[in-house]
């Protein structure tokens, strides 16, 4: 009887999927596949101030225009290493996001909590504080609603940090309990919780500033003393397996987890668009006890079609080791896109699309995928084609072509051929 009040009270229990925004494109993808929340990178001082686009300053009010009125959260990563001469920029950022509603800056350095707690914005604890027992989210709980936790962490350790939180009622600025945040999938760092320093040593180029040169996805040849050498080509033995959580789920979301968040702001619009709506199908699915066998094998398909490299558990279930990447670091995505061509019209009344094709042919039956900053992710299949206004099998680099569409298109989306990879 016990275990199933348990089970209810967790099924009942809001959980928030929070999803990556490294440009307009993926921020779109969030909002339309189900996403709680996003969070991103403005200017410098987030941990990925070179992979992704990241937005500017003048962009945050447009970022909330397509959010609140959704009711999505938003969250600035500003979680850096943060040097005296950074303070003004520190300052700046936080002050145009309470200006315009951002939800709440994620925060590592004391600095930035500090000034963000005294013009009452909202703070996050990020990853890089590393957070591994609950007498530390005491100690944040005086600055800071929501913990993420150290992603080192087991199940058990972390639903004893739950347990824990509310056994003793801890409680945030906001004097409700703290809520615990974890990553439920993408890229892991061979660092613990991120705190590497192999490309400021190779490269002056810094991790902990958001300027990781990604030594570790690299293949290496050991050299001895004598001078011989050795190519490490079973595994790269640094480079760890993408991180997945959806065949698992029920047991992260039973462990009292409240925020969910995928990793990938330096990822394609396709790979947020993805992943986000299989992880919100999973928890609705949690949710409503329908969570199944064979729904997690269709969800392990489709995330496998986008950007991967390789799927393990992370230390979730009690792993000592990590599972590296055996292959060529790159992405282990079932299927590619190839670029087509770019948008050039949409005939609103006749719902027809107007594209100019660049590279490859296209064809009846061909999967599609088109991208823009505004228009976000879509997928179809070509049913009915027009070239140069003659209805046709197929088209070729240079026709000019018209596609029947039940959305629009904007003016320079970017057309895709999604074929196998």
């Amino acid at each position: 009887m016990q275990a199933e009040i348990f089970v209810m009270q967790h099924i009942d229990r809001h959980i928030e999927l929070m999803a990556p925004a490294g440009n307009f494109e993926s921020l779109q993808a969030a909002i339309d596949n189900g996403a709680d929340s996003v969070y991103f990178g403005v200017e410098q001082l987030n941990m990925r101030a070179v992979s992704s686009i990241n937005f500017v300053l003048e962009d945050i009010p447009e970022i909330v225009a397509r959010c609140a009125p959704k009711g999505i959260r938003t969250y600035i990563t500003l979680n850096t290493i943060v040097y005296d001469h950074d303070m003004n920029m520190v300052k700046n950022i936080v002050g145009e996001a309470k200006k315009h509603g951002i939800t709440a800056i994620i925060a590592a350095d004391h600095a930035v909590i500090a000034f963000a707690r005294s013009i009452g914005m909202e703070v996050h604890i990020s990853t890089q504080v590393n957070v591994t027992n609950v007498e530390t989210v005491k100690f944040y709980a005086l600055f800071a609603d929501t913990v993420v936790l150290s992603r080192e962490l087991s199940l058990n350790q972390i639903k004893k940090i739950t347990d824990a939180i509310e056994k003793e009622q801890v409680k945030g600025p906001s004097g409700k309990l703290v809520e615990i945040e974890i990553f439920g999938h993408g890229a892991l760092c061979m660092a613990v919780s991120g705190k590497c320093y192999l490309s400021l040593h190779t490269h002056n180029s810094s991790a902990n500033r958001g300027a990781c040169r990604q030594n570790c996805r690299k293949k290496y040849t050991v050299t001895d003393e004598d001078g011989i050498q050795l190519e490490i080509d079973n595994e790269y033995i640094m480079s760890p397996q993408d991180l997945c959580t959806i065949d698992f789920l029920d047991k992260v979301l039973d462990a009292g987890v409240s925020v969910l968040k995928i990793e990938g702001r330096g990822r394609a619009a396709d790979y947020v668009a993805t992943t986000i709506k299989c992880y919100r199908e999973a928890i609705d699915a949690y949710k409503e006890d329908t969570y199944s066998k064979e729904m997690v094998e269709s969800w392990m398909e489709r995330l496998a079609t986008v950007y991967n490299r390789g799927f393990w558990s992370g230390y979730y279930l009690g792993q000592e080791l990590g599972e590296w990447t055996k292959d060529h670091p790159g992405s282990h995505a079932t299927r590619k896109k190839l670029f087509v061509g770019t948008g050039e019209h949409y005939f609103t009344k006749a719902g027809i699309a107007q594209f100019k094709l660049e590279a490859f042919d296209i064809k009846i039956g061909d999967k599609m995928l088109i991208t823009g900053p505004t228009t976000g992710v879509k997928e179809f299949d070509i049913d009915k084609l027009m070239v140069n206004d003659i209805f046709a099998d197929q088209a070729v680099k240079g026709d000019q072509v018209t596609i029947p569409l039940d959305f629009k298109i904007r003016k320079s989306d970017k057309l895709y051929k999604l074929v196998e990879a």
